[in-house]
């Protein structure tokens, strides 16, 4: 008996570019980090420094962007058999009954 081919909802290029996506983002997020001042008394600049105003947020955008594609995107996985008809269920057999003259 054959079986039905099944259909993945994502194929091989939609993962990559989901985990390309989630890579820019996290990226993005570990460029925020930091900006810390050792005296809490004291106010330091460098939380307003390009990498945390600017370069981080685009990244965790473009991320986000590139996730969104990567959804959106028309998939190419088809089944493999489609052109044929699907399996049919066995049917049950049943001896002919011969009638009497």
């Amino acid at each position: 008996m054959k079986q039905q081919g099944s259909v993945l909802l994502f194929d091989k290029h939609k993962y990559t570019w989901l985990i390309i996506g989630l890579a820019v983002t996290a990226i993005g997020f570990l460029l925020m980090i930091g900006g810390k001042s050792e005296d809490p008394y004291v106010f330091d600049d460098a939380i307003f420094s390009f990498r945390r105003i600017t370069l981080a947020p685009i990244l965790v955008l473009g991320g986000y962007v590139i996730q969104i594609y990567a959804i959106m995107k028309k998939s190419t996985n088809k089944p493999e058999d489609m052109k044929t008809k699907p399996p049919q269920p066995p049917q049950k057999h049943h001896p002919k009954k011969h009638k009497k003259k």
